[in-house]
């Protein structure tokens, strides 16, 4: 799908606030609101606007412990990568798993309720076989910054695109 410089700024102002509404969206973007509805369909058509969401304060409801895992793999097969990854989508408390290259297989953000908890995870994972040779676990201490989103507008302006918004 070709976008063109007010799909980008839709993309980008529905990212920041997914709740906002049409008129706002179309008066951010510089549309009038039926167009701008129509855009926005299309893009949810073609599936680049795949959900909306809320962002919760989980801290408020339960404290919980995230930790960043490296995992190595001792084969590197296709079937050896296709397992974990299978595995590693059934367990809940992997919140993200990213398939890396470099000296690190994988790199999995894990959220649990303690220390004690991520260790039966992690044992789990080691007793179902699932290919793993070495893993270091890092423990978040402090959120530093988080995004729900991509800088969609720095990144199209840094590659030279004209779709950038300005």
């Amino acid at each position: 799908m070709k976008l063109d410089a007010f799909d980008v700024r839709i993309l980008a102002a529905l990212q920041r606030d997914g709740r906002m509404t049409k008129l706002r969206l179309a008066d951010e973007i510089g549309l009038s609101p039926s167009p701008c509805w129509e855009r926005m369909r299309r893009l949810e058509q073609a599936g680049l606007i795949r959900g909306y969401h809320a962002h919760i304060d989980h801290e408020r409801i339960l404290h919980t412990t995230t930790i960043l895992v490296e995992i190595t793999l001792r084969s590197h097969q296709a079937r050896d990568f296709e397992r974990f990854q299978d595995a590693i989508a059934r367990v809940p408390e992997v919140i993200e798993c990213y398939a890396t290259g470099g000296g690190v297989d994988y790199i999995l953000k894990v959220v649990t309720l303690d220390i004690e908890h991520y260790q039966r995870i992690i044992d789990s994972l080691l007793e179902a076989e699932i290919g793993i040779d070495r893993y270091f676990t890092y423990i978040v201490t402090r959120e530093v910054k988080r995004s729900s989103g991509l800088p969609l507008g720095y990144l199209l302006e840094y590659a030279g695109d004209s779709r950038a918004p300005r």
